[in-house]
């Protein structure tokens, strides 16, 4: 009997299967490579990620009540344009702020050590030295944050529709002032600005052991209220 076309058939057999082993090895070591890349990319992404996460800075300052207000001014009361500066006035802040001056003002104490009480003279919006001074420094202190607040105040001396437009003078004096100093084309999108008067939140008396423009001079709550209080806020929104 002739064996050969059996022993062909053998050898053929024997190519065919490790050609196969072949192809199995390779595909697996495509897998391989490919689950490899796709973890390095994974890596990569996550990490990515986590920079990106750990850049948007939410200081522990951000308690909730706090971003709300500061989305309430941003959006309510609007961040100051090229065209067209606005804030919010007395009665809108009330209702922008939804809580009681009390409650507002206990917002900005984690900020302690951030803020600035710019002073000024009574029934006046003119900076004096100390208030430029302290004012550069505050804003030259960003620390990567994204917001400048300014919320003015009146004393109680006069009527109360012209401690609204002292209010108001006072903040839109801070923002001229910056505007000039600075020459920041991102100014406008980073200053947000509201006035108070007399009637909504008054600082007491323990705003007095802030960082002031008038640091070393008695302070009552009159003289601490004819004020500007300014201070970088990077939360996330």
């Amino acid at each position: 009997m002739n064996n050969g076309p059996q022993r062909l058939l053998s050898v053929h057999a024997g190519l065919g299967l490790i050609a196969l082993l072949a192809v199995s090895g390779a595909i697996g070591s495509w897998t391989h490579a490919a689950a490899t890349r796709l973890s390095v990319e994974d890596d990569t992404e996550t990490a990515a990620a986590g920079v990106a996460v750990a850049g948007a800075a939410n200081e522990n300052y951000c308690s909730t009540a706090l971003k709300q207000i500061l989305r309430r001014v941003l959006t309510s009361c609007g961040l100051v344009k090229a065209d067209q500066g606005r804030g919010c006035q007395p009665l809108e802040a009330k209702t922008v702020a939804a809580m009681s001056g009390g409650d507002f003002n206990a917002l900005f104490r984690p900020l302690s050590q951030r803020a600035a009480i710019v002073q000024f003279d009574k029934d006046s919006a003119a900076l004096d030295d100390a208030g430029r001074a302290l004012l550069e420094n505050a804003f030259s202190d960003q620390r990567g944050a994204s917001y400048f607040l300014v919320v003015s105040r009146a004393s109680p001396e006069g009527s109360v529709e012209h401690n609204r437009q002292l209010s108001e003078a006072r903040a839109r004096g801070l923002l001229d002032y910056l505007e000039t100093k600075f020459k920041d084309p991102d100014l406008e999108r980073e200053v947000g600005l509201l006035w108070l008067g007399e009637e909504f939140a008054p600082l007491d008396e323990e705003f007095c052991q802030w960082k002031r423009s008038r640091g070393d001079a008695v302070c009552t709550t009159a003289e601490l209220n004819r004020s500007a209080f300014v201070a970088w806020i990077d939360c996330t929104l």
